[in-house]
């Protein structure tokens, strides 16, 4: 089935990353989770805690477009720190190719952020040494306070 990208879609897939408690939200365009290529749109507001990872899988480079609003891209070193910063928006940078093995996090710096990813499938959820241990999990109390200060570096 054909499925076109317009702006009612991204309207609506908004809504619902606002109405999530994890304030975002994705819509999938590949079938299933095994499918070899994985192209979805990502909604995220701002407040999305994106917990800092990598995929160390050599097929897990992973290509990102930003379709509205404006996305904080962090890239890390081993220990933490950031070593680098991009503003993504349409027209100007809007996307970014992210090797595998790269520590990686980012944050939505206006409401109605809305990027469209593709990397290689199937699904798996992150191994322990793809989760960056200097940072807080998503659920972890101090979350919340840790994306503030990486929301911080875009002010």
């Amino acid at each position: 089935m054909i499925q076109l990208i317009d702006a009612n879609a991204l309207a609506a897939l908004s809504a619902e990353a606002a109405a999530s408690p994890r304030r975002r939200r994705n819509r999938n365009f590949h079938a299933a989770d095994d499918h070899p290529a994985h192209r979805l749109l990502n909604a995220i507001e701002p407040g999305s805690y994106v917990a800092p990872h990598r995929h160390l899988a050599a097929t897990k480079d992973e290509t990102m477009l930003v379709l509205q609003g404006r996305l904080g891209l962090l890239i890390f070193d081993d220990a933490g720190q950031v070593i680098r910063t991009a503003t993504l928006t349409p027209g100007a940078v809007c996307g970014v190719d992210i090797p595998h093995g790269t520590w990686h996090s980012l944050v939505a710096l206006e409401s109605g952020t809305v990027f469209f990813e593709a990397k290689a499938g199937p699904y798996l959820p992150l191994d322990a040494d793809e989760r960056a241990a200097w940072a807080p999990a998503e659920n972890d109390a101090a979350a919340a306070a840790y994306q503030r200060e990486l929301a911080a570096r875009f002010s």
